[in-house]
């Protein structure tokens, strides 16, 4: 099944290393949008059919923390999941970002596997599996 995801990052280039990462993970079919920073991705998310955030916490103008919050105010965010990938490691703000309904949190660097595991999670499907299933049931590995 193809998702629209919303990539919510400072950096352009980290952007792209995670929609490359979505992609090598099984989610190359899906719709990505980008967004710089939280200001940008509540635009986006008003605007566009968004299945899923992914956001970086560190970002100028609104942070991914402050993101969350505001998207808690309108009907249409509150209940979107958000998954936080950060070089933020530390216990306090991963607990705060699960405290505000965060649906999973990825700490820099990750692999392609974390990405699809959480995802997966997340959704309830296996985008990875549908992809690559060839409908032989009978070759388990």
């Amino acid at each position: 099944m193809n998702y629209s995801i919303l990539v919510v990052d400072d950096s352009m280039p980290m952007r792209s290393v995670i929609k490359k990462t979505f992609r090598t993970a099984g989610y190359g079919g899906c719709e990505f949008h980008e967004a710089g920073n939280g200001r940008e991705a509540l635009d986006l998310i008003r605007d566009n059919w968004i299945d899923i955030v992914i956001t970086d916490y560190n970002m100028p103008v609104m942070n991914g923390l402050e993101l969350m919050c505001e998207m808690k105010k309108h009907d249409m965010a509150k209940a979107l999941p958000v998954v936080v990938i950060s070089t933020e490691g530390s216990r306090e703000k991963i607990d705060r970002f699960m405290e505000l309904g965060a649906a999973g949190y990825i700490t820099k660097p990750f692999t392609p596997e974390t990405i699809r595991d959480v995802i997966t999670r997340i959704l309830g499907e296996g985008a990875y599996e549908e992809e690559f299933d060839n409908g032989d049931e009978d070759l388990d590995f």
